[in-house]
């Protein structure tokens, strides 16, 4: 595995011998060493607080240097074309990229060119993929409902449409044989490309809610879509936002997760996201251990 792009079509091995190494990571106390005197840049052509905090964090743990790329102030703002920019970077001897770009394909694109010895991870591009979010949202779950996927019933809620996050973890369900897999979102926030075969879509959250033992509720990326797609972000709480009464619906033990920034009052309301049930801020932590084990797996010798 010289890159990591996409869990879409993924071994299911490989994605087991991950979380079983994020696990490691995760229970383990101090850091490592793996990465000694590799340099790892994080190649950000969007906005990210979680994903670029925790990639830099892995790679420090893992022993890295980390260069931080700030597109605002970098000569991407004189028209270097990313290509440039990383061949430039891996002139000067960094190994790593994580990226994030507003392109679908685009870290896919630089992959091609890269060196031999290069590796990337895409840290979510366009509306393509966010390979990294699908395996600590994998561990996340696995942690709280155990490794046996067949027996979960899970609810992916909101918008579908433009959500790398939502392609990411559906890849990542379905490899690990997760039996029941339910999509809700208003018919303007589902995508028509294929990324829904073989799972169960409803309007209706009730329906979607009912038994369920954990519900992913997604952000609602106002940036990435047209006008018109929702009435209104009342409306859209009122008929689809995650609340203490809609999930009495759903299994006692039902945990609730969101990949962030949380639009507080419009996907989720505060008493779910701060509650017993949320499983948000582990998420979060998950993400360190989840990318020391991507970024050890692509640059350990």
């Amino acid at each position: 595995m010289q890159h990591l792009l996409t869990l879409d079509g993924m071994p299911r091995a490989t994605v087991v011998e991950l979380l079983d190494r994020a696990q490691h990571f995760a229970d383990l106390d101090g850091d490592a060493d793996a990465l000694h005197g590799i340099a790892i840049c994080t190649l950000f052509f969007e906005p990210s607080t979680r994903t670029r905090m925790s990639f830099q964090l892995a790679a420090q743990r893992l022993g890295a240097h980390v260069l931080n790329f700030d597109v605002s102030t970098s000569s991407a703002r004189k028209g270097e074309t990313a290509l440039d920019t990383m061949r430039n970077l891996e002139a000067m001897g960094v190994r790593g990229f994580v990226v994030r770009h507003h392109d679908d394909g685009a870290v896919a694109h630089l992959a091609a060119a890269a060196r031999a010895g290069t590796a990337l991870v895409n840290a979510g591009d366009g509306r393509s993929a966010h390979p990294t979010q699908g395996l600590l949202d994998m561990l996340t779950l696995r942690q709280a409902k155990g490794p046996d996927f067949a027996t979960l019933r899970i609810a992916i809620v909101g918008d579908v449409k433009h959500s790398r996050v939502a392609r990411s973890d559906l890849h990542a369900l379905r490899c690990l044989g997760a039996g029941d897999i339910r999509v809700c979102a208003p018919a303007a926030l589902l995508p028509d490309d294929g990324t829904l075969d073989g799972v169960r879509v409803t309007h209706d959250l009730d329906d979607a809610l009912a038994g369920v033992d954990a519900v992913i509720t997604l952000r609602l990326q106002r940036e990435r879509m047209q006008d018109g797609l929702v009435d209104s972000l009342e409306g859209y709480h009122r008929d689809y936002g995650i609340t203490a009464e809609r999930l009495e619906g759903a299994a006692p033990d039902v945990v609730v997760m969101h990949p962030g920034p949380i639009n507080r009052g419009v996907e989720i309301t505060d008493e779910v996201a701060d509650g017993p049930r949320a499983l948000i801020l582990r998420q979060v932590a998950n993400g360190v251990a989840v990318r020391m084990a991507v970024l050890e797996r692509l640059l350990a010798a």
